[in-house]
């Protein structure tokens, strides 16, 4: 008979010591909008993204090299399924905060932790609580107040964008859950699949593009690398490595709840750091998405 290894309840030193580098998670995520945005426009998105994950790459493979060996070849073909998945949302959402502000990308990706439930209900065929129903319509509100601060006009094309990334990232969960050869593959493997196969898409639809990823490196200034290696190695190497640490010295809804206040550092990274300005209503609809968010995780868990 298998044990399960269940984390020993922390003491509250210990447990502050855990928090905190999931936090600075969700801190260095939120301010990603942001550094994307910086960095980033509507020609170089696709070299951008080729930059930022061949960064990283080769050191996940080379950690991940010995469980990468023992994929099967299905585990394999999942995890390369889910990596096209993954590319059409770093497509979907590089492209959106180009053409929004960082304030929106962050509050309207949030989305995702009420259309996931609602898309597994409308799988399973299960009602889900009133309660969430209720949170997803606040959260709803929320981001029509959210995208007319300025007034009640048509949302831009970056507010589209980030809905669809939102919805994108819902569909990458539940193939998550419902590919069954991926669901025996360790973490570690399966996102150096995942991020490959992502390159491999961002490279291609690069061919022939005007900014290809070696001329827009040529380009770059001290800021613009600056950036590009905080999304590469603190956003994406870092957040993955903290994340598989905590989730082994506490719960993984505690690991979740910290993680879920990204949006509220998005937010905060826009209109600090970014100089961004949301007026009554945008500030009135940032309020309610992260309520709406917050409440209808607490009652679809």
């Amino acid at each position: 008979m298998s044990s399960i290894a269940v984390p020993r309840p922390l003491t509250p030193r210990r447990a502050w010591l855990t928090d905190l580098p999931v936090l600075l998670v969700a801190v260095v995520w939120g301010a990603s909008y942001l550094a994307a945005k910086d960095i980033t426009t509507g020609r170089t998105v696709l070299a951008v993204l080729v930059l930022r994950f061949t960064v990283v790459l080769p050191a996940l493979a080379l950690v991940a090299r010995r469980s990468l060996c023992g994929l099967t070849a299905a585990q394999w073909r999942g995890a390369a399924l889910l990596g096209l998945i993954l590319g059409g949302i770093f497509l979907l959402e590089t492209y959106g905060v180009v053409h929004t502000s960082a304030t929106n990308a962050g509050l309207i990706i949030s989305l995702t932790m009420i259309f996931t439930p609602l898309a597994e209900a409308a799988v399973t065929r299960v009602r889900p609580p009133r309660a969430f129903l209720a949170a997803a319509g606040l959260s709803v509100l929320g981001v029509v107040l959210l995208t007319q601060g300025g007034g009640f006009t048509r949302p831009s094309l970056g507010d589209l964008l980030m809905l669809l990334a939102a919805l994108a990232r819902t569909v990458h969960v539940l193939a998550m859950s419902r590919i069954k050869a991926v669901q025996g593959a360790d973490a570690l493997s399966l996102t150096t699949v995942q991020l490959g196969a992502a390159v491999a898409v961002f490279a291609v639809l690069s061919f022939g593009a005007d900014a290809t990823p070696w001329a827009t490196a040529a380009g770059f200034g001290a800021r613009e690398w600056a950036g590009l290696l905080f999304l590469s190695v603190c956003c994406t190497l870092f957040a993955f490595f903290v994340q598989m640490w905590a989730v082994r010295r506490t719960s993984p809804s505690r690991v979740s709840l910290l993680l879920g206040t990204e949006p509220l550092w998005a937010a905060a990274a826009g209109i600090v750091l970014g100089g961004e300005r949301l007026g009554a209503l945008g500030l009135t609809g940032g309020a309610l998405v992260l309520v709406g968010t917050a409440w209808g995780r607490r009652s679809a868990g």
